[in-house]
């Protein structure tokens, strides 16, 4: 099975990864396009969600709960935070589209405890990582210091035209916590401005057990259930990707491959 998941080019539906159709035990993540006016109707069942307004504005209702207006992005590349939505598992969710949207939607199994919040856009962390060539800008949408998700962690970058990106490459695979490694699956849900362009990521093992290279397209999914996942971007083409990860435990440590390691002490 490719780790490659084309994005449908029309409809409601970009893409739909699920643990079944992943073949693993926790992320699941869902893209969806809604037009103005159009209600997307779903139910957390036992699972955790983090609904994500990548752009456009949406009114959601959770049980009796409304949040009217989320969402002020007209694309994924504008220089501002997203709108999220945390919500627990059993929950049924009515969204409306205010204007035209796009929304990504990340799941992971949950015991329930959290309850349903906004995730203030004032609260996540914006940084920038790297430099050079490989200089990227990070939106903490989700992390793992913010207590109020049983599995979920979620994340957004920015990569400028002909940079690198979760460079050098690392892994996060093995289930060594709390300093040397956690388990975690993820996907990258890969957005390219302009549109026509596209990048490269590669995932594989040490022991090449798991080697592919893929050309990513606007909207493709990529699904990395073990190993190193670099990024490249071509000149002329900027790329944002939305990264969904859960594990057995919800912390992010990461090794890097011991091959490349040296860029980092020859700073």
């Amino acid at each position: 099975m490719s780790l490659l998941i084309k994005a449908c080019p029309e409809g409601r539906e970009i893409v739909n990864v699920t643990p079944a159709s992943a073949g693993w035990g926790h992320v699941g993540f869902r893209a969806v396009r809604l037009a103005t006016g159009q209600r997307e109707e779903l139910c957390t069942d036992e699972r955790e969600l983090c609904l994500v307004v990548l752009s456009g504005t949406v009114d959601v209702t959770v049980g009796e709960q409304s949040y009217p207006g989320l969402g002020t992005r007209d694309s994924v590349f504008d220089p501002a935070p997203p709108a999220a939505l945390y919500v627990p598992p059993g929950q049924k969710l009515i969204i409306t589209a205010r204007r035209d949207a796009e929304l990504g939607l990340a799941t992971a199994p949950s015991s329930g405890k959290h309850p349903v919040r906004l995730i203030e856009s004032a609260s996540m962390v914006r940084s920038v990582r790297g430099q050079g060539s490989n200089t990227r800008y990070v939106c903490d949408i989700l992390p793992h210091t913010d207590p109020g998700a049983d599995h979920l962690l979620v994340v957004e970058v920015v990569t400028p035209a002909g940079h690198s990106s979760s460079y050098p490459p690392h892994k996060h695979d093995s289930d060594a916590v709390p300093h040397e490694e956690t388990l975690l699956e993820e996907t990258y849900y890969h957005r390219i401005n302009p549109p026509q362009g596209f990048a490269f990521q590669r995932v594989y093992t040490d022991d090449r057990s798991l080697d592919e290279a893929m050309a990513v397209e606007n909207r493709d999914t990529v699904m990395v259930p073990r190993g190193y996942h670099p990024v490249v971007v071509p000149h002329g083409y900027d790329l944002y990707y939305l990264n969904v990860m859960a594990g057995p435990h919800r912390h992010w440590v990461f090794r890097n491959d011991p091959a490349h390691e040296w860029m980092l002490a020859a700073r």
